[in-house]
């Protein structure tokens, strides 16, 4: 009997890891495009996750005698019935709350992700450690770290079913019914050894067959914006593609932002003839992206191929099928990210159009960076031309305007000879080796090409006066832009705030408070595993960002890297539960591991550049989280491994991984960028092993 009970809860506890991180996934994918697909929006999301998850284990540490095998089935089912509701509340309440595809302040996005997720992850933090309790009420001396492994193989299944099967053939609503199908299972078999399930448990576990069903039923219901038509909407590898039609005129949105309209012909003409203008022969374009109408415009210069680049087909498709790109000769649509494109590519152009979205994002600062530039100029005929633009100004730019400006002038000047700053509704930047001519309208009158919005009011619109005004305001001390100290993303965060009348400070002053209080309550031991925590989230918002850096493509990959991260949980707890009794030394080596695995990662980042491999970052996450896996046996061990240890350990490494996902994210990042972000973790690391080094294991 005490055999078959120990079987059906490891099946909840296996179905609840799948649920939960099937629902983590779709939760973060789902912030993702409804907030624009901003990156800090996944550090929200998961310090948020873990928070409540550590108040949801603290509230199962006063479960007693009276937990049993009915009642934890019935909160998995509570899970089962929460999940769904998680993703549709989401989606209504954003734009209950929030203007449809307007940009939300950072506080608000906070609150509003707690809040959204606040019963599913308090209720899951609840039902790990309680589904200890009830195994150690059945059967006495019931290992804390079998859960833990029966825990990270649920995990691990989740991610490797989410990662490389649901999200290539399913909708969210249609992955969430798929995963938490298993739970419901799993809860049903538990609940009824040997006798019909109870009453009330029926009804739950209907109610959650149910909730599923409706939502799947009623999935693309809860995408459509109020008051507009939804015209097209599919999930793609790379986000969410939806096309909005708003009386006559269609909109296309990517991940809640919209980027094309099919009413912006003056936006083209600019796009396409301010840099086309200044060539003598434009036989060969390369296009990052198109504005609507910009293949008519490009069409007049009578090029021989143009290569439009598109990383996601599925846009692509949808741009050709709307009318907003229309097909001309020469006309080659290449779906891959344009960097690897180009990293990987030999063909030489006399043109570069890149019209891409302002670099509020890892994923987009990456084209906005010296080395970019460096790449795009290589691939240039001498004497071609590369192009962009970013948000203008009316009158007079703000202070984080011109520092924007500025730096976006010093990157690009730092690899061509001649910048020229066309002011207006966009800034147009038009680099160069040779001299340049601000002198559109007469440079398309030698070439007998006709752009109407050009002709009529460029010269009303763009004096020498504003340009020369412009040019004089440029900051001679503002830095250049990288890939790993990203100093539009540092001033993009801090505009963030300021948009908003509010400030960073609030923020960092609560955590600081909040860690002080912690930490002043905590042993060493638990300390370690707060370090670890800290160490293992911490390493893994950076591979986010640095895989948005090098790769682009987070939205899709988001799943594999936190399978990655859960993966080497599983043969690290098993190898430190099989030595768990060396304590205090496998602690330090796995600590100066860790340490070591970072100094790695700074080494390829360092030296790698684009060689970077995704390989190499599956390898990466994989051994850091061996090495934490390895820890989470022997700290138990070291703590007596009775049932406040485990409670104080699983909180610990929850608070840990909360915090090292915030600090890093929206404070480490931001001001110091990668490379020392990275230093950061080695440092606190540093620290714990001095603590350990220098204490006993009996004052553990």
């Amino acid at each position: 009997m005490k055999k078959n009970i120990d079987r059906r809860i490891a099946a909840v506890v296996i179905a609840t890891g799948v649920s939960s991180v099937v629902t983590q996934l779709l939760v973060i994918r789902e912030f993702l495009s409804q907030f624009n697909g901003n990156e800090f929006i996944v550090a929200l999301i998961l310090f948020n996750w873990l928070f409540i998850g550590a108040l949801g284990t603290f509230i199962a540490s006063f479960a007693g005698s009276k937990a049993n095998p009915r009642r934890l089935a019935l909160a998995s089912i509570g899970l089962a019935i929460l999940s769904p509701l998680e993703l549709i509340g989401i989606r209504l309440l954003r734009d209950i709350f929030f203007i449809y595809g307007s940009s939300v302040g950072f506080y608000q996005t906070f609150a509003f992700s707690f809040l959204t997720i606040f019963p599913y992850s308090l209720l899951l933090g609840f039902v790990l450690p309680y589904s200890l309790i009830v195994a150690r009420n059945l059967i006495p001396g019931f290992s804390g770290t079998r859960v833990y492994i029966i825990d990270n193989i649920g995990d691990v299944l989740g991610g490797v079913l989410f990662s490389f099967i649901l999200v290539f053939t399913v909708t969210p609503l249609q992955a969430i019914c798929i995963a938490n199908l298993m739970l419901v299972a799993a809860s049903w078999w538990l609940a009824s050894p040997g006798s019909r399930p109870v009453s009330l448990f029926k009804i739950g576990a209907i109610s959650a067959l149910m909730v599923m069903a409706a939502g799947v039923w009623f999935e693309k219901a809860t995408l459509k914006p109020p008051g507009m038509e939804l015209a097209f909407y599919k999930e793609s590898k790379y986000g969410r593609i939806a096309i909005i039609k708003d009386n006559d005129q269609h909109s296309l949105y990517l991940d809640g932002k919209p980027v094309f309209s099919s009413q912006n012909d003056d936006l083209a003409e600019e796009t396409i003839h301010y840099p086309l203008a200044q060539l003598n022969q434009a036989n060969h374009i390369l296009l990052f992206s198109a504005e609507g109408g910009a293949m008519s415009e490009i069409e007049k210069y009578q090029p021989l191929t143009v290569d439009y680049i598109e990383i996601d087909s599925v846009v692509s498709d949808a741009l050709f099928r709307f009318g907003f790109v229309n097909p001309i000769h020469g006309l080659a649509a290449i779906h891959q990210d344009g960097r690897a494109y180009l990293a990987r590519s030999e063909k030489i152009y006399d043109a570069i159009v890149m019209n891409l979205p302002e670099p509020d994002t890892f994923q987009i600062n990456r084209f906005y960076t010296d080395r970019f530039f460096s790449l795009a100029k290589n691939h240039l005929f001498p004497g071609g031309i590369f192009s962009f633009s970013i948000e203008g100004f009316d009158n007079y730019p703000t202070d984080a305007q011109m520092v924007k400006i500025s730096s976006l002038y010093h990157t690009a000047r730092k690899i061509f000879r001649h910048v020229l700053l066309l002011p207006g509704q966009r800034i147009f930047f038009l680099c160069c080796d040779h001299p340049l001519n601000p002198d559109i309208p007469r440079l398309l009158d030698e070439k007998n090409i006709h752009a109407r919005y050009i002709k009529g009011s460029y010269y009303g619109n763009l004096s020498n006066e504003k340009i020369r005004y412009l040019n004089e305001l440029i900051q001679s001390d503002v830095p250049v832009n990288s890939d790993y100290s990203p100093h539009l993303i540092r001033l993009m965060f801090t505009e963030w705030f300021k948009k908003f009348s509010t400030s960073p400070g609030g923020l960092m002053g609560a955590l600081a408070l909040t860690l002080l209080i912690y930490l002043a309550r905590i042993s060493r031991v638990e300390f370690l595993l707060f370090s670890t925590g800290f160490m293992i989230m911490g390493s893994e918002i950076l591979v986010v960002f640095v895989f948005q850096i090098c790769f682009g493509y987070i939205y899709q990959q988001i799943g594999t890297i936190v399978t990655v991260f859960l993966a080497g949980l599983f043969p690290g707890a098993i190898l430190g539960e099989a030595i768990r009794k060396r304590g205090r030394q496998v602690l330090l080596l796995t600590d100066a591991a860790l340490i070591v695995l970072i100094l790695v990662l700074i080494s390829a980042l360092l030296f790698g550049g684009d060689q970077l491999t995704p390989g190499f970052i599956v390898v990466f996450g994989f051994a850091v989280s061996l090495a934490c896996g390895c820890q989470f046996p022997v700290a138990l061990h070291l703590r007596g491994g009775g049932k406040k240890a485990m409670i104080d350990v699983f909180s610990a490494d929850l608070m840990g991984a909360a915090f090292g996902i915030l600090a890093v994210s929206v404070i480490l990042i931001p001001y110091l960028g990668i490379i020392w972000s990275a230093f950061c973790l080695i440092g606190l690391k540093i620290t714990s092993l001095m603590i350990m080094q220098t204490s006993h294991e009996i004052a553990f």
